[in-house]
C-alpha cells in the first residue's frame, strides 16, 4: 500500500491546484479576472487549506487507517464536482446582476459560490497531514518520509496548475473540468479503498460518483451564460468568450462582459467607441497629413478586428499586423465579425514580443490590449514604448486605449508622464459617453493645431471615408489638457495594479455606478 498512498497524495495533489485554477475562471467569466477577484480566490482556498492541515492532522492520530483516508479522499472528490452545478444558478444570476451593476448581489454571489468550496478545499487539505501519518513506520526516517509526501504532493500540484488551462477548459468547458478531476479522484479513492479493506467495502460507496453521474446529467448542460441575444459562447485557454447579437449588433464580450471588445454591423462602420478613434493618430503630424500618407500599422489587442475593418476602409487594404494572444477570439472574429480582410495578417502571440520581433516599420501602432480593468503592464513601461518608437516610421504614431473613472485619471496621468520619457508630444481626448480615453504619442513635435488643419483639408479633400472625418471632429471637440507628472513605469517597478484597484474601489464607493443603472 505504500506504493499506492503516494500515489494517492501525488493526485490529491494535483485535483487540489486543479480545482484552484478552475475555480478562478468559474468565478472569473461572471466576475472578471481582476487581481482582487484572484486575490480572494487564492486567499480563501489557503485558509480552507490551513483548516484541513489541521483537521487532517487531529482525523489522523485518532482514525490512523486507510479506509478513513480513502473515504475523506473520496468525500472531498464527490463535492468538488458537485460545486459547479451548484453555482450554476447563483453565477447566471450574477452575471445578469452584472449587466446592471447590482453590487450588492454581486458580492453575495461572490461570498455564496466561495462558501461552496470549504468543503471540497478543507478535505483535500487533510490528505498530506494524514498520508504522513500513515506512511511513518519508523521514527528515524519521520523527516524523510514527510519529506517525500510533501513533494509528491507538490509534484501532483504543478502538474494540476496547467492540465485544466491547457487542455481540459478550452477542450470540455470548466463544469465539465471540475466533474473530470473529481471523477478520476473519486476512482484513485474507491481503488485505494478496495485495496485496502476489499471490493466490498468499496462498493458500498459507489454511490457517489454515480450520483454524481446524475446531477452532472441534469444540470450540466446549458450555456454559462443566458444574456439575451447570445449567439455563442466558448470557453478557450486565455478567456470566456461571448457573441451577443442586438439590434443587427454584434458584440464581443469576455469573461464578467463588463466592457465591448470589438463590435460588427455589415452596413455599419462607426461605433463611437474608441475603435475609430485610433485612425485619427496620424493626422497631429504637419498639415499636408493625406490618408495614404499611412502605409502599414500594427494592432496590439485586435480582438475581433474592428479597429483593422475601420483601418481598411479608411486608408485602402494597407498591411495591418493584428497581435491578439487568444487564437480563439481570432477565429470568433473571422467567424462572427468579418474579420476576412485579404490585407490583414492576425498573429496569434503575445502583443509586445510579436511587435519586437517584427521586422516592419509602421505609420500608426494602436495599443488596445484591455482586460477589464486592467491593461497588461508589461504595455505601460518605458521600455515598451522604446520598442513602438523603435518600429514607427518617421512620422509614426502611436495610440492607447486607456480606461479611467468620472472622478479618477490616474492611470491617464502615469500612462502620458511615462510616454514623454519617449515621444516629444503626447495628446489625449476622451470618448463621450464612455470610461475610455486614447493618448496619442508622435515621433515628431506635434500640436492639435495641426490636427484641426488636416481636418479643414480633409473635408474639402475627395473620397476622403466619413469615418475618418467624423473621428477628428470627435477628437478635437473632447480634446483635454495633459496632466501633471506623476509616476513613471518601467520593466523593474509598473504598480499598474495599485493604481487600477484604487480607481475600481473608488469608483465603487463613491457611489457613481448607479449614474450607469
Amino acid at each position: 500500500m505504500r506504493r499506492y498512498l503516494y500515489f494517492s497524495v501525488f493526485s490529491s495533489g494535483l485535483v487540489t491546484l486543479a480545482v484552484e485554477m478552475t475555480a478562478e475562471r468559474l468565478l472569473g467569466n461572471v466576475f472578471g479576472t481582476s487581481n482582487l477577484v484572484w486575490s480572494s480566490i487564492i486567499g480563501l482556498i489557503l485558509i480552507y487549506l490551513t483548516a484541513g492541515y489541521f483537521v487532517g492532522g487531529r482525523l489522523a492520530d485518532k482514525h490512523p487507517n486507510y479506509k478513513t483516508f480513502f473515504l475523506i479522499m473520496l468525500l472531498g472528490a464527490f463535492t468538488a464536482g458537485v460545486v459547479p452545478l451548484a453555482s450554476k444558478p447563483v453565477l447566471r444570476f450574477a452575471a445578469s446582476a452584472f449587466d446592471s451593476l447590482e453590487l450588492g448581489v454581486l458580492f453575495g454571489s461572490f461570498a455564496t459560490v466561495m462558501i461552496l468550496f470549504i468543503i471540497p478545499i478543507t478535505l483535500f487539505g487533510t490528505m498530506s497531514p494524514f498520508a504522513i501519518r500513515l506512511a511513518i513506520t519508523d521514527a528515524d526516517e519521520a523527516g524523510k518520509t514527510s519529506g517525500r509526501i510533501y513533494a509528491t504532493s507538490t509534484l501532483g500540484s504543478f502538474i494540476g496548475t496547467f492540465l485544466p488551462v491547457l487542455l481540459f477548459i478550452p477542450l470540455v468547458g470548466t463544469t465539465y473540468t471540475f466533474v473530470i478531476m473529481s471523477g478520476y479522484l473519486m476512482a484513485v479513492a474507491l481503488f485505494g479503498m478496495a485495496k485496502s479493506e476489499g471490493w466490498k467495502q468499496a462498493l458500498r460507496w459507489l454511490w457517489m460518483p454515480l450520483l454524481l453521474a446524475a446531477f452532472v446529467w441534469l444540470w450540466a448542460s446549458g450555456p454559462l451564460k443566458t444574456t439575451e441575444g447570445q449567439v455563442f459562447e466558448q470557453e478557450s485557454s486565455y478567456n470566456y468568450i461571448e457573441v451577443v447579437e442586438r439590434n443587427e449588433y454584434v458584440m464581443l464580450r469576455l469573461n464578467d462582459g463588463q466592457g465591448v471588445h470589438s463590435m460588427y454591423h455589415p452596413q455599419v462602420l462607426d461605433y463611437a467607441g474608441p475603435w475609430s478613434q485610433f485612425l485619427v493618430g496620424p493626422f497631429f503630424n504637419s498639415p499636408g497629413y493625406k490618408p495614404e500618407d499611412v502605409e502599414r500599422i500594427a494592432i496590439i489587442g485586435l480582438a475581433a478586428g474592428t479597429t483593422a475593418r475601420q483601418a481598411t476602409a479608411v486608408f485602402g487594404e494597407i498591411p495591418i499586423d493584428g497581435y491578439e494572444i487568444d487564437p480563439a477570439i481570432i477565429a470568433v472574429g473571422q467567424e462572427y465579425f468579418g474579420m476576412t480582410m485579404p490585407n490583414l495578417n492576425a498573429v496569434a502571440a503575445d502583443g509586445r514580443w510579436g511587435l519586437a520581433h517584427s521586422e516592419y516599420q509602421y505609420s500608426l501602432i494602436g495599443i488596445d490590449a484591455y482586460r477589464p480593468p486592467y491593461i497588461p503592464w508589461h504595455l505601460t513601461t518605458v521600455e515598451f514604448f522604446e520598442v513602438t518608437r523603435e518600429h514607427l516610421t518617421e512620422n509614426g504614431v502611436l495610440v492607447i486605449n486607456v480606461g479611467r473613472s468620472n472622478n479618477d485619471r490616474s492611470l491617464i496621468d502615469a500612462l502620458v508622464t511615462t510616454l514623454a520619457q519617449v515621444y516629444p508630444s503626447i495628446h489625449v481626448m476622451d470618448i463621450p459617453y464612455t470610461f475610455n480615453s486614447m493618448v496619442y504619442a508622435t515621433i515628431q513635435p506635434t500640436s492639435l493645431e495641426n490636427l484641426v488643419q488636416n481636418y479643414g483639408e480633409l473635408i474639402v479633400q475627395p473620397g476622403v471615408h466619413p469615418l475618418l472625418v467624423t473621428a477628428i471632429e470627435r477628437t478635437a471637440v473632447n480634446y483635454q489638457p495633459l496632466p501633471r507628472p506623476t509616476i513613471v513605469f518601467t520593466d523593474d517597478k509598473a504598480p499598474i495594479e495599485w493604481v487600477v484597484n484604487r480607481m475600481v474601489l473608488t469608483y465603487v464607493f463613491s457611489g457613481d455606478y448607479q449614474e450607469l443603472k
